[in-house]
């Protein structure tokens, strides 16, 4: 079978691990039918935070973000799947979470819009330069899953 090659970053914040909720947000994406190809924890030091949220880097809300982000360890994930980027998306829920659909991560877990439990890549674009600056190329893990023949169609699969 053809590996399906989109992939998507996932980071499980800081609130979520505080809260145990690590295998309930990967339980998630494993249901969907996503196939998780790398899984790390790890902490998030200045220059790694600096380069991933330099979007934000000056706005108010930036410092506390960082703070926030570097309070604890986080899990970082990599999953693969056919329309991966919007697959995560819609699992996550919208980035405000107290206004986040029933059913997904957010919408049941979170409340607020700076602990969201989970930070999801929002392009294709994106999520090429995220994976990459959160996995060396040995950490991700290319193999069948042979549940895929019950979770897309085979043209779907090729």
């Amino acid at each position: 079978m053809k590996a399906i090659k989109e992939k998507s970053l996932v980071i499980i914040k800081p609130d979520a691990l505080q809260r145990g909720l690590i295998g309930e947000i990967i339980k998630r994406f494993e249901k969907k039918g996503l196939k998780i190809v790398g899984l790390k924890m790890m902490r998030l030091d200045k220059a790694l935070l600096a380069e991933h949220y330099n979007h934000h880097k000056d706005k108010p809300f930036f410092k506390d973000l960082a703070k926030f982000m570097s309070s604890s360890p986080v899990i970082v994930l990599c999953v693969e799947g056919l329309n991966v980027i919007n697959a995560v998306r819609l699992v996550c829920g919208s980035t405000k979470a107290s206004e986040a659909e029933p059913g997904s991560i957010r919408g049941d877990l979170a409340m607020s819009t700076a602990c969201n439990v989970v930070h999801a890549s929002d392009s294709a674009a994106t999520a090429k330069k995220e994976v990459k600056r959160f996995f060396k190329k040995d950490e991700l893990h290319e193999y069948d899953k042979s549940e895929y023949t019950h979770v897309y169609a085979e043209d779907e699969r090729k």
